[in-house]
């Protein structure tokens, strides 16, 4: 049996109609639909599909059978027709009977919104780390669904739908599929292992981490090149960065921390995802602080930040430390900057703008630099010693006959966390 291999610029692109089912209860959660489909297109156009034209459905619930109704099927397969579809891409999660019975219906390959963002990881994951994620994904999220997946996985010419585990995997029987996702998982469990002892190393030697979140395509990745002069993939396309990336950077004072920039977030990111991609995001757990960056040019930006808030949340990170950066003030309207914050917490630039990314440092080292200390330690205390030096930036030594008199600019937050031992020793505060 054929394995199916990454797509080729030789293949046959898939030409796609674009379906959303708008119900109340999407209105009231706040997602507005053009919108959603606006990124559902661009999402598809990352996939390398060629999208011939969207079409909405409204509805009260979703047609359990057919999810967006029996006529609005047959006026789908008319248009599909017409418009010579390969595919159809719906904006919302189907059940696997759903798929089953929309390619009955219809002849044509169906994916929905989850499948096709995985998908785009499974054309972007480039590292051992990054396929096993995505794979685990893939399969967590086809497991339940294989019995609507039957012409799917029988098309031969690959395209979006097929990439990642390829079709002899995705049509083991459920046993050895739940024995391939225990394997992912155990090889996973290492990765993370090994990532948790990085992190660690990085925590005992005092190294200050600040981590890049925000929704995909806010410049995140633009910013970090520019901080650090990395050389990272800079794209305007969702998802341009996948594995996390760290890079060190240095502040206005001269002291250096750890920058790493993390995979965009975005609504509905799916479940399986996450959960696979967990590892990763588990960078963000560890930062002393978070920069939170937000399109300002975005139609959707305060519905853009929401989303981030509530994955940082699941990834119990939002109470951390975080600096709001609203980016690409340079796209911005009139009305767009009058909706921009002001305070400590938030500032408003362009990631291109020398002086902007100027500021940026000066307030990222406000935040994470405390009051200047000294403390008097005995020469033989070296724990101790140790420790000064793991909570601050020491700008200055003296030694007093039996004395060590350092006087640290000390890190707020892990100045919080080991100051108390050290209070003994406090000799002054500026």
């Amino acid at each position: 049996m054929r394995e199916t291999t990454y797509a080729t610029e030789h293949e046959i692109k898939d030409r796609a109609l674009l379906i959303s089912l708008v119900t109340p209860q999407l209105k009231r959660e706040a997602i507005q639909p053009e919108h959603s489909m606006a990124e559902l297109e661009r999402l598809a156009e990352t996939a390398g599909v060629e999208v011939l034209s969207t079409m909405t459905q409204n509805r009260d619930t979703p047609d359990t059978k057919w999810f967006i109704g029996k006529g609005k099927v047959e006026e789908v397969r008319a248009v599909a027709e017409e418009l010579q579809a390969t595919t159809v891409i719906f904006d919302q999660e189907l059940s696997g009977a759903q798929v089953r019975n929309l390619e009955e219906a219809l002849d044509l390959k169906i994916i929905d919104r989850t499948q096709l963002i995985l998908d785009i990881f499974a054309q972007r994951a480039h590292t051992r780390e990054g396929i096993i994620q995505v794979e685990l994904a893939q399969l967590s999220y086809l497991l339940p669904r294989l019995s609507g997946h039957g012409k799917n996985l029988s098309r031969l010419g690959g395209g979006i739908g097929t990439r990642g585990p390829g079709e002899s995997k995705l049509e083991m029987d459920r046993r050895h599929i739940r024995d391939r996702i225990s394997d992912l998982k155990s090889a996973l469990s290492e990765v993370v292992r090994h990532r948790g002892l990085h992190r660690e190393r990085r925590r005992k030697s005092g190294v200050i981490q600040v981590a890049l979140v925000g929704y995909t395509n806010a410049g995140k990745s633009t910013l970090m090149r520019q901080l650090t002069q990395a050389d990272v993939l800079v794209e305007n396309q969702l998802f341009a960065t996948l594995d996390p990336t760290s890079r060190t950077l240095e502040l206005p004072n001269g002291r250096e921390v750890v920058l790493t920039d993390t995979v965009g977030f975005i609504q509905n990111l799916p479940t399986d995802l996450v959960a696979a991609f967990r590892a990763t995001l588990e960078e963000v757990n560890e930062a002393d602080l978070i920069l939170h960056v937000v399109d300002s040019s975005s139609p959707v930006r305060e519905e853009q930040m929401r989303v981030v808030q509530h994955i940082l949340g699941e990834l119990k990170a939002s109470d951390k430390p975080q600096l709001l950066v609203f980016n690409k003030k340079d796209l911005c309207e009139d009305e767009q900057r009058e909706r921009v914050p002001a305070g400590d917490d938030a500032m408003w630039i362009s990631a291109l703008d020398e002086g902007d990314l100027s500021i940026l440092l000066e307030r990222i080292q406000d935040r994470l630099t405390g009051q200047t200390l000294t403390f008097a330690v005995p020469a033989e205390q070296g724990e101790i010693i140790s420790l000064v030096y793991r909570v601050g930036e020491v700008v200055h030594q003296e030694v007093d006959e039996e004395l060590i008199h350092l006087t640290v600019e000390v890190d707020k937050q892990s100045y919080e966390v080991h100051g108390y031992k050290l209070e003994p020793y406090l000799a002054s505060t500026q």
